[in-house]
């Protein structure tokens, strides 16, 4: 398990990243075209693909008894998929 000052570094730096992300997408997003309706398209479906992830994993991690870590591991895994995106948008 970790420290609160782990969880609440690893939210902080979520809030950072998803920050970098927004506005990578908000440009590919003003410049219109096929490339801002993919990433509209995408955005919407891979945030209910994270939430739907997310919902489970705290379910399991609840229903498991293993509750005192399904936020750490959400944060976690929004971390991953944030990075990610941010890895794919600086790429173009």
């Amino acid at each position: 398990m970790t420290s609160w000052f782990n969880l609440a570094h690893s939210a902080a730096m979520l809030g950072m990243e998803s920050h970098s992300v927004i506005g990578l997408r908000v440009m590919r997003l003003a410049l219109g075209g096929a490339s801002a309706r993919t990433e509209a398209e995408r955005m919407v479906s891979e945030k209910m693909q994270a939430l739907a992830e997310a919902h489970l994993q705290i379910a399991t991690d609840v229903l498991t008894g293993r509750g005192h870590v399904a936020i750490e591991r959400t944060v976690s895994s929004y971390r991953k998929i944030v990075r990610a995106n941010q890895r794919r948008l600086m790429a173009r």
